[in-house]
């Protein structure tokens, strides 16, 4: 593996639950990122294509997806599409990509067609410094090949009654990937969302996942917050959308505080 791709953090978020949050952050986080400086690739694994619609790219723009890269036609280069937020690229995703499943059940290698071609990216002048890999909401093949591919995840975990039923099912998930697919993938952290500090019950849901998971829960939280919502249907990241949205915000300091952890991580190492 080359210095290029060493250097590289690849990141997948993933929750098996849906309506977490999780599409909002891997938009919000790849936006932030790349606004601090960093180069960044969101590739999107879901085949309902909403990290792709949230960054204003139209499915009849979407050329080459990320199916044509999982199926093998194209490189993920030719699929990492600029966007309207400098320093940023998109590997879209479209309806086609949930005939990925069944295409590739007898496919060698079924498990490591994003790992191998995110592999041979990586080794390009001016690949990515992150990668930001957007999940389906379940344990599916598609999820398993951003899994294969990440180097770690990071959950969001929206603060309601059934948080930790959900976290813990996806912890499990990420060690079964360590123990049979990927034995490099880690948990990166877990980030609390919709949070609203009136309710007593996020207040508890952050206490109870604090204490069972301790520094591996950001310190950033993302609060419930109405410009999150409405930006994308104006196809754009909220941080464009309204940067001064205690949303916007606060994905700003999510990808600061994974900065700090990642400098740190490379100091130690």
């Amino acid at each position: 593996m080359s210095t290029l791709a060493r250097s590289a953090r690849v990141i997948a978020i993933a929750n098996q639950k849906g309506g977490v949050g999780k599409t909002t952050t891997a938009i919000n986080l790849s936006t932030a990122l790349a606004a601090i400086g960093e180069t960044v690739l969101l590739i999107d694994m879901d085949p309902q294509g909403n990290a792709s619609t949230g960054l204003g790219v139209a499915a009849a723009a979407r050329k080459v997806t990320t199916y044509d890269v999982l199926m093998g036609e194209y490189r993920l280069e030719a699929a990492a599409a600029d966007t309207s937020i400098p320093g940023l690229k998109l590997a879209a995703a479209g309806v086609d990509l949930a005939g990925a499943e069944v295409e590739l059940i007898d496919a060698e290698r079924r498990h490591h067609r994003l790992a191998d071609a995110l592999a041979e990216y990586l080794t390009l002048a001016g690949a990515a410094s992150y990668v930001v890999i957007d999940c389906p909401p379940a344990l599916s093949l598609l999820t398993l090949n951003a899994l294969a591919a990440a180097q770690s995840v990071i959950i969001p975990l929206q603060c309601e009654f059934f948080a930790l039923e959900g976290l813990s099912q996806i912890i499990r998930t990420i060690e079964t990937v360590r123990a049979r697919i990927n034995p490099a993938l880690e948990l990166e952290g877990v980030v609390l969302t919709m949070h609203d500090r009136r309710n007593r019950l996020s207040v508890e849901v952050e206490a109870d996942v604090r204490a069972n998971l301790k520094e591996r829960v950001y310190r950033t939280v993302i609060p419930r917050n109405v410009r999150l919502s409405e930006a994308p249907s104006f196809g754009k990241p909220a941080l464009l959308y309204d940067l001064k949205c205690p949303g916007s915000q606060a994905y700003v300091a999510l990808a600061s505080e994974i900065l700090q952890r990642e400098r740190a991580r490379r100091k130690a190492a």
